[in-house]
Order: structure tokens, then C-alpha cells, then sequence
């Protein structure tokens, strides 16, 4: 039975932790069925606002999971909780981990050559026997996208995780999902460089805190300071707003169609 959501204004949200996420996924794999796995973050549920493909891309993913712990106390406002953050990064580690229990194979695609190759080593040796069935960068025109997706297909793999940055990755995903051959694919944004060690993630207290924007912010503050201006501001008003209508008409989890 599909897991119940959860409505936060243009989101619906899996009701799962991020150990009944892996599950979901394992027992996708064994099965021999195939889904997209999509994590939303507070930016990226502001961008699908205003990005229509995005939205429908989001939307009929087979499993949604909020990659932000303001996401998650937003779930609460609406009495509506959701378990957990369950973070794309550290649902790569998790997987990976059953990925050797299992057998299953799994392909990196994404990020600058020498990074995802590192992060590929980093994995390895984190979790000794992975079956890694190949890896390849995400820095190719759209004439290559489709032997990119073939290659995946023909490795094998059952796992793929695809880190090329929201939407690219996204639309990738959707452009070449019958040539990927993949069972569960997953957009994981950044992630091959964190793991790669080219970008320090947020200490746990921070995370715990909801600041993790923050910290990537110092970090690369040119680049996401427009960003995260807009698209907190934005979340913010929206969601005091939806808080309010809540109070007047409630409304119950949104079950799966």
C-alpha cells in the first residue's frame, strides 16, 4: 500500500523516515518495479512554484521525501506531521549499505569527473563490497544525453543516483527515463561533492536546527545569497499564511491517487 502524504502548499510529502524510505526502495528493487525517488527542499518547493515541469516532475515521482527540517516542523503547523528530514545525502549512504546486503548494483552519474570518481572511492570504502557498475560525469550536452542513459542501462545497475543540480537533473531523469534501465533512480543535487570532501555539509546541530541553508551560505555566499533570500522570504509568508487558513479550515492528509 502507497504511504499516506501530506500537503504543504505545492508539495505532497511521503509519511516516511528515512529507514522506511530505504525499505520502500529495496523493496521496489527486489520486486523488479520501477519509481523516481524525488527530494524537496524549501528552495526547490519555491522553484516548482514557478517552474510548471518541474512541478509535474515532482509530482508524479513515485516517492516524495522533505530534504529540509523546515519542511518538517511546517508538517507539524498543519498537524500533519511528518517523521523526519530525510536527506538525499545521507539516504546515498543508507543505500549503499543495503545496496552490499542485497547485491544490488548501483551507477554515479553527476558532478566533475575527478569528484564523482572520488566520492565513488569514498562510498567504496565506507561500505566495503559495493557493486559499483560505473560512474561518469555530468558535464555533457544534450547530443550525449542519450548514450550517457544507455551506458547506465548497460551496466546493469538497479540503483542510479544522478547529481547534476536542480532542474537539470530532473529533466534528464525525465528525457531518458526509458533508456535508464535503472529500477530506482534519485536526483541528489550537490551530494557527490560533499561526499567527495569538495564542500563541508552543515555539523549535525546545525541540521537539527533548520540553519543547514545557512551554512552553505557562508560557504558560497554569491552564488546563493539571491537565492536563499528570496526563496526563504517567499516560504516563510506563504506558509504563516497557509497556517492561518489551517486554523479556519482544516484538512486531512492527502491520501495517494
Amino acid at each position: 500500500m502507497p504511504p499516506a502524504q501530506v500537503q504543504i502548499l505545492n508539495g505532497r510529502f511521503d509519511k516516511l523516515s528515512a529507514d522506511q524510505t530505504v525499505e520502500e526502495l529495496m523493496r521496489a528493487i527486489r520486486a523488479g518495479e520501477r519509481g523516481i525517488l524525488s527530494t524537496v527542499n524549501v528552495a526547490i518547493l519555491m522553484m516548482m512554484r514557478s517552474n510548471p515541469r518541474l512541478q509535474r516532475f515532482v509530482d508524479s515521482s513515485r516517492w516524495i521525501v522533505a530534504d529540509g527540517q523546515p519542511l518538517v516542523w511546517a508538517s507539524h503547523l498543519r498537524q500533519q506531521p511528518l517523521p523526519e528530514r530525510v536527506a538525499g545525502i545521507d539516504l546515498i549512504d543508507q543505500l549503499c549499505a543495503r545496496a552490499v546486503q542485497e547485491g544490488v548494483g548501483v551507477y554515479f552519474l553527476g558532478a566533475e569527473s575527478s569528484t564523482v570518481r572520488e566520492a565513488v572511492n569514498v562510498l567504496q570504502d565506507r561500505h566495503r563490497g559495493l557493486d559499483v557498475r560505473g560512474y561518469a560525469d555530468g558535464y555533457f550536452g544534450p547530443e550525449q544525453a542519450e548514450a550517457r542513459a544507455r551506458a547506465v542501462a548497460e551496466s546493469g545497475a538497479e540503483l542510479l543516483f544522478v547529481a547534476m543540480g536542480v532542474p537539470r537533473q530532473e529533466y534528464f531523469i525525465e528525457e531518458q527515463w526509458d533508456n535508464l534501465g535503472a529500477r530506482v533512480v534519485i536526483g541528489v543535487g550537490g551530494s557527490f561533492d560533499v561526499i567527495a570532501g569538495r564542500r563541508k555539509r552543515a555539523p549535525a546541530f546545525i541540521q537539527r536546527a533548520g540553519l543547514e541553508w545557512a551554512y552553505r551560505l557562508i560557504q558560497e555566499p554569491r552564488r546563493l545569497f539571491r537565492r536563499y533570500l528570496i526563496t526563504n522570504s517567499q516560504f516563510l509568508g506563504l506558509i504563516s499564511w497557509s497556517a492561518i487558513a489551517q486554523v479556519s479550515h482544516p484538512r486531512r492528509v492527502v491520501p495517494r491517487p
